[in-house]
């Protein structure tokens, strides 16, 4: 409730700025900061199509801090509330059931386009990987930690997270990353470098990660192993 009632705030305050106009001044640091959070919160319920009335949204908060009497019980905000948020969990849930599908689509066309290019070898589990340069080291075990340089992107190429731009390589333990990962690893030498083209089941699945990688998104990783840290 308490991060509904700042989310409300803010939006009252982009409101506010709405109504006064495109031409007024921020006249002090505290109007920069309010504006900024009003804005912000403000396209992000826009980005989440919340049906608000700003004009009654704006006379909640000025009842609220003028110490007004309110024009609803308390029991009526908190069913109001809790439908409203069970409303909101719905939709989300189904725009996710919709990019899900979407993304699982693409994906699969991408993939079944991608195993006949050359090179492309397949594993049984749906796992696409191409040798760009053989090692000659030992290969790691699934209890093994390795030290690896990589690169992720989308199926369109869009970069998501790299450690060549970060400028320092990652460690990770084999049983603790995706099964993609996982598996493509105990598969290579040290000193290879290998594309893996990874299904979304291989990869984050429904949950997705972050901003940049939705739910049922296929993955492309260029991952170079440099090294195995045994954990005996």
């Amino acid at each position: 409730m308490k991060v509904l009632l700042t989310a409300v705030l803010s939006i009252m305050l982009a409101v506010s700025q709405a109504h006064a106009g495109n031409h007024t001044a921020l006249k002090s640091e505290k109007d920069k900061v309010s504006y900024s959070i009003g804005l912000n919160i403000g396209n992000n319920f826009k980005s989440q199509s919340v049906d608000i009335n700003p004009d009654i949204l704006a006379k909640g908060i000025k009842d609220a801090l003028s110490g007004s009497k309110p024009l609803m019980t308390e029991k009526e905000i908190q069913e109001t509330m809790t439908a409203f948020q069970k409303e909101m969990a719905a939709k989300q849930a189904e725009r996710i059931k919709v990019a899900a599908e979407k993304n699982k689509k693409e994906g699969e066309t991408f993939l079944a386009e991608n195993k006949k290019k050359e090179g492309v070898k397949t594993t049984a589990s749906g796992l696409q990987y191409k040798v760009v340069k053989s090692g000659s080291g030992p290969k790691p075990k699934a209890t093994d930690t390795v030290t690896v340089n990589y690169r992720g992107t989308l199926i369109d190429g869009t970069e998501f997270d790299s450690s060549y731009k970060r400028g320092e390589p990652a460690s990770f333990p084999l049983n603790g990353i995706i099964p993609g990962w996982t598996e493509a690893l105990q598969l290579m030498p040290v000193g290879s470098k290998w594309q893996l083209f990874i299904p979304s089941n291989l990869a984050y699945g429904e949950r997705g990660a972050g901003r940049e990688i939705g739910p049922d998104k296929t993955l492309i990783f260029e991952v170079e192993l440099l090294s195995i840290n045994s954990n005996k």
